[in-house]
């Protein structure tokens, strides 16, 4: 019997091929799955989104004067939280497209607090487009008019938001700027 199976695993055949074409196929997948849920949770840190001074000292400065980094519950977003959809497909779409992004700084399209505030309308808009697309779907996450008292919120928030919700509205139509200061050059909605 283990002849004839060494035999039938040393010819060409369908099956055979067919089955260690899987095999190495589903070994492909797996390496490229773990290895993209390892760059992934790397690209994911805080300490890399602000690891080039741009970053530091434009977005992540006017990040950590909001509620979103410092507030009385001790909750906190960070960047991809709000920037990387959780699931498996859009989050590789971000991860190519913020790619483009590491391109441009290396290329030196955006190594510099002046060229990277020169290209910020155009790089929000992307994201403001991104976060349209998907119902605000990061931001959601976390913020859900279901469970939002709106006894406890101001005054203009408490007349908004139930016209929002009646209207299908999400965050990123009312919420541009909330954590980043509006690019110069933003004409608002």
């Amino acid at each position: 019997m283990f002849v004839r199976l060494g035999k039938w695993f040393s010819r060409p055949s369908l099956f055979g091929g067919g089955l260690i074409f899987m095999v190495g196929g589903g070994a492909l997948v797996a390496l490229f799955l773990g290895g993209f849920h390892a760059f992934s949770d790397y690209t994911n840190r805080l300490e890399f989104c602000i690891s080039c001074h741009e970053m530091e000292s434009g977005p992540y400065a006017e990040y950590a004067k909001t509620i979103h980094f410092n507030n009385r519950t001790g909750v906190r977003a960070e960047c991809a939280d709000c920037h990387v959809p959780k699931e498996f497909g859009p989050k590789l779409v971000a991860k190519v497209v913020a790619a483009k992004d590491v391109y441009h700084w290396l290329l030196g399209t955006i190594d510099t607090k002046e060229k990277f505030e020169a290209r910020r309308l155009q790089m929000a808009q992307r994201v403001w487009g991104q976060m349209e697309a998907s119902g605000s779907q990061t931001c959601r996450s976390c913020h859900d008019f279901r469970a939002m008292d709106l006894e406890e919120q101001g005054r203009r928030a408490r007349a908004r938001h139930p016209v929002a919700m009646e209207e299908g509205k999400h965050c990123i139509n009312c919420h541009k700027g909330i954590v980043h200061e509006l690019p110069q050059g933003y004409e608002g909605d």
